[in-house]
């Protein structure tokens, strides 16, 4: 018995592998072969592709979309309307937001495919993170980020573009 709460509305796929006490409401989507670890919540409307690990402790806000093979590490928060691409890897404690200073809701960031956040950084509302992207541990991204560049410090600062 691992006491977890699924809405019978939820969308589960084949070989999906969900922790114990975890909260998943209704409209929620997850992929194929995707694990989910304890503590979860996944509010209303998110989706998860194929393929992912949703580490402990994670939470969404609902209407979240999450790409396939992405990972998503512990005691991340994902603010409503984020949009994580493929192959994305978010290490532990990465914060997003979707309310701007008056409090209206702006949406989450849009991060591309294949982009790589450190620890313990924080997303702005609505911004767009590009594709082959890295941002150092302990960033504060308030701006766009272009695709193929290395950003950190807080706030963020461009670094070097990627190879």
């Amino acid at each position: 018995m691992n006491n977890s709460i699924i809405s019978d509305k939820a969308t589960i796929g084949k070989n999906v592998s969900i922790g114990a006490f975890c909260i998943i409401e209704e409209g929620v989507v997850i992929g194929d072969n995707t694990v989910i670890k304890n503590y979860v919540e996944l509010r209303k409307d998110t989706i998860i592709g194929d393929n992912c690990y949703i580490d402990s402790r994670v939470s969404s806000s609902g209407s979240c979309t999450i790409g396939n093979n992405v990972t998503v590490r512990y005691d991340s928060i994902l603010a409503r309307g984020i949009n994580i691409g493929d192959n994305t890897y978010i290490c532990p404690k990465m914060m997003s937001n979707n309310l701007n200073t008056e409090h209206e809701q702006i949406g989450g960031a849009i991060i591309g495919k294949n982009v790589f956040i450190g620890t313990s950084c924080v997303l702005q509302h609505g911004i767009h993170i590009g594709d082959n992207s890295i941002l150092g541990s302990l960033s504060f991204i308030n701006k766009n980020i272009p695709a193929n560049e290395t950003w950190f410090g807080n706030p963020a600062k461009f670094y070097k573009k990627n190879d």
